[in-house]
């Protein structure tokens, strides 16, 4: 009968040990997110289709999701020194799966000085856009340029946070109108999410829908 006890408590204890390792298995994530996961779930809802287009991926590298805290933070400390421009930080890296890092999309927020504005030269189909103080959007990228008054941000009443958020090295699909109106689409979400986590009052001048109509 010991015998058989000591057999049968292997047993159990075997047993529970698969049992262990196996959640472990099923628990552990995915390298990989899909496009709603991505940057914090800032495109999230109808933008993730948007985002697999400009992208030309339905798969990415998975971040930690902290992006909008650490662009608040470079915003903040740009501003606090009081030059006219400022490096600032990503709010995501979109790397999607099975690319190189040479493909990764980066979406970039930093301070942007005065005279960085009115830039006519439009390369490769180029549109400039009515949103914030300026917006442009190419075949393979897009950029908005707004200021932000926020009591996050010391001072800024009298001298407005100068914040640009972008990307580049998107899929090139040509310059088709839609084309730049989804990577301007993109852009103008990122920026909104940056405007309201800054506190920025009227979120920035930014829309809570994108204004695609180019300029003439």
């Amino acid at each position: 009968m010991r015998t058989l006890s000591v057999i049968g408590l292997v047993m159990t204890v075997g047993a529970g040990a698969v049992a262990c390792g196996s959640g472990t298995e099923e628990s552990e994530e995915s390298p990989y997110v899909g496009a709603g996961e991505v940057c914090g779930g800032v495109f999230s809802g109808p933008l993730e289709k948007t985002l697999e287009t400009v992208t030309g991926a339905t798969s990415f590298d998975r971040s930690d999701g902290k992006g909008l805290d650490r662009v608040a933070e470079a915003v903040r400390k740009g501003h606090e020194s009081g030059r006219s421009w400022a490096t600032g930080a990503d709010l995501c890296v979109l790397g999607a799966e099975g690319a190189g890092h040479r493909d990764d999309i980066k979406i970039n927020f930093s301070l942007y000085a005065p005279q960085d504005l009115g830039d006519t030269q439009l390369r490769g189909g180029a549109r400039m856009f009515s949103m914030g103080k300026e917006a442009t959007a190419g075949p393979v990228g897009a950029r908005i340029n707004f200021e932000c008054v926020s009591p996050q941000l010391d001072g800024s009443k009298d001298r407005p946070a100068r914040i640009k958020g972008g990307f580049g090295n998107a899929k090139d699909r040509g310059p088709a109108p839609e084309n730049l109106a989804a990577n301007l689409t993109l852009a103008h979400a990122a920026s909104l999410a940056v405007a309201e986590k800054l506190g920025c009052e009227d979120s920035g001048g930014l829309p809570k829908k994108p204004d695609l109509r180019p300029l003439p």
